[in-house]
């Protein structure tokens, strides 16, 4: 295996003609969100929550942005993104179902609940299907060892699940994205 290096110091960053943070926005958070942190950096976190919930990513363009906004660097940024699984810096699904591998849901057999996902979506951990309705992820930990095995639909937790209450929310959960929701 070999490492390809790129040239970091020429590439550019595409730029949308709109940009993802406007005056409106910038506004609401220097009222809202900046008062209740004592450093401006503090907000980033629900900044990126916030971008990412109406854009479906956080995409480079929004993290120069997002810093120039905070006044940090765009590395900051950047890094936050990269570190954080909940944040993503390429677009994602409709739906992301994240479903958890950490050891409590491995010995409660995740892999079996991974599986059905993978097979009834047909796609593999970290991809989305190729009409933008679904991603999978396979998640480190999501909190909720005593319940485990437990996945993620979107932002709400499912836990003791079984393949039967998996297929149930997948069968939702094409129904709820095919009707827009």
């Amino acid at each position: 295996m070999s490492w390809h290096t790129k040239p970091s110091s020429t590439s550019r960053v595409p730029v949308s003609a709109t940009p993802f943070v406007n005056a409106a926005q910038k506004e609401r958070w220097t009222r809202e969100i900046l008062p209740r942190y004592a450093q401006s950096q503090g907000a980033l976190m629900p900044i990126l929550h916030e971008v990412q919930h109406e854009h479906r990513c956080i995409p480079l363009q929004a993290m120069v942005e997002i810093a120039a906004f905070l006044g940090i660097h765009p590395a900051q940024v950047f890094d936050t993104v990269s570190f954080y699984e909940e944040f993503h810096a390429e677009k994602v699904g409709k739906c992301v179902i994240g479903v958890c591998q950490s050891i409590a849901c491995e010995v409660c057999n995740h892999k079996e609940i991974l599986d059905r996902v993978r097979t009834r979506l047909g796609i593999e951990p970290h991809e989305t299907t190729a009409d933008g309705r679904f991603t999978l992820l396979s998640m480190e930990c999501l909190g909720s060892c005593d319940t485990a095995p437990v996945a993620l639909f979107g932002e709400t937790l499912h836990e003791n699940l079984t393949v039967a209450k998996l297929d149930a929310l997948l069968d939702e959960a094409v129904r709820n994205v095919d009707a827009g929701h």
